[in-house]
């Protein structure tokens, strides 16, 4: 996946081994990097805040993207 390979060869995120099973990527313009870059690294606390299932639900609205609840986790 040319993402991963992106994010292991600059070294993006210290621990990154590849991503989980499961997981979307959406896409956010350049512009908007270190913003995204920043939310990545605080996702562990951001998530004691708004569940991943309600940032998801969120995300694919933003996206517009159709999707029926009985489905997700």
């Amino acid at each position: 996946m040319a993402a991963s390979d992106f994010i292991k060869r600059e070294k993006l995120f210290e621990n990154f081994n590849g991503w989980q099973d499961g997981y979307e990527g959406f896409t956010y313009a350049y512009k908007d990097k270190d913003n995204l870059i920043e939310y990545v690294k605080n996702q562990k606390n951001h998530h004691r805040i708004m569940s991943f299932r309600e940032e998801y639900i969120n995300l694919l609205k933003e996206h517009g993207i159709e999707f029926n609840e009985k489905y997700l986790l």
